[in-house]
């Protein structure tokens, strides 16, 4: 059985979100994802971290904790904070709520991780903080059909980290 686990805590700082989506990324990595699953699952976890930073935080400085598990064609992510929490769990992942209008947040996060990933759980309590655990699995793949956009390699870091906007490749493109 392919089984696989890694775990990061950085600051909930804005600028530490581009890191956590290429890190989760590359660790993804291993499982031959398409280009738009890693797309899907850099998204979610991207809508996560913001929340906790946005949300669970409020702008001050702690600790937010992702872990990641690979158990066979499965990538299971966990994003928690121990941030001011949720009173209404429900009520926040309706679409386009939000306790932020003001700061000129659309209320999609949740909506987007439902979305892009197979699975979506939210603990959350008051004063204690927020877990969010989401999981996708990734299709199996032996090898590449001309034309399918599928490879039969699976992506090296490197790629994954040169996909990201503003990231310039080899050729001076960006």
């Amino acid at each position: 059985m392919n089984q696989n686990e890694m775990k990061l805590e950085f600051d909930s700082r804005s600028c530490n979100e581009s890191f956590v989506r290429v890190a989760v990324a590359a660790f993804l990595t291993q499982l031959n994802p398409t280009l738009e699953e890693v797309a899907d699952v850099k998204t979610a976890v991207s809508e996560a971290v913001t929340n906790a930073i946005i949300h669970g935080y409020e702008g001050r400085v702690e600790k937010i904790e992702i872990s990641c598990r690979i158990l066979s064609d499965v990538m299971e992510v966990e994003v928690s904070d121990t941030g001011c929490g949720i009173a209404d769990v429900k009520q926040a992942m309706e679409p386009l709520f939000t306790t932020k209008a003001e700061c000129d947040r659309a209320g999609m996060g949740f909506a987007f991780m439902e979305a892009f990933m197979d699975t979506l759980e939210v603990e959350s309590a008051p004063g204690r903080g927020t877990r969010i655990r989401m999981s996708k699995r990734i299709a199996r793949r032996q090898s590449q059909a001309p034309g399918d956009g599928r490879r039969s390699e699976p992506l090296r870091d490197m790629e994954v980290f040169a996909k990201q906007p503003g990231i310039s490749n080899e050729t001076g493109n960006s």
